[in-house]
């Protein structure tokens, strides 16, 4: 999976899924205001971050080598993906799962929008 693959999975998530480019080199995507997808621009391997539940996290990085923490960011929470050494459905997967992750902490209200488009 390229990055511009991975923007446009990241984009055909239900709902108000928006992508915006911070600090230069930095894409990030949103839904309802708070980020569940990272990736670092002009980067020699690209990788994607995502948001994970810390026991899924932690399970993964002890499994694949792909799977690190997350440079930059609470390595808790957030794991990088490394492209070239993880599946296409794997990537997709876990991108899926950290939408999922931070759908489930918005407000009702929004969630209640997001689950109508």
């Amino acid at each position: 999976m390229n990055i511009e693959e991975v923007r446009n999975y990241a984009l055909s998530m239900n709902g108000q899924v928006t992508e915006r480019l911070f600090a230069d080199k930095w894409l990030s995507w949103r839904i309802g205001g708070k980020w569940f997808l990272l990736t670092e621009l002009d980067t020699p391997d690209p990788w994607v971050a995502v948001k994970l539940e810390p026991e899924v996290g932690e399970m993964l990085r002890e499994h694949y080598e792909g799977v690190r923490p997350a440079y930059h960011m609470n390595k808790r929470h957030w794991s990088d993906l490394v492209l070239r050494l993880l599946s296409d459905d794997f990537v997709r997967e876990h991108i899926k799962a950290s939408y999922d992750l931070v759908v489930s902490k918005l407000p009702k209200r929004l969630r209640a929008d997001i689950m109508k488009s």
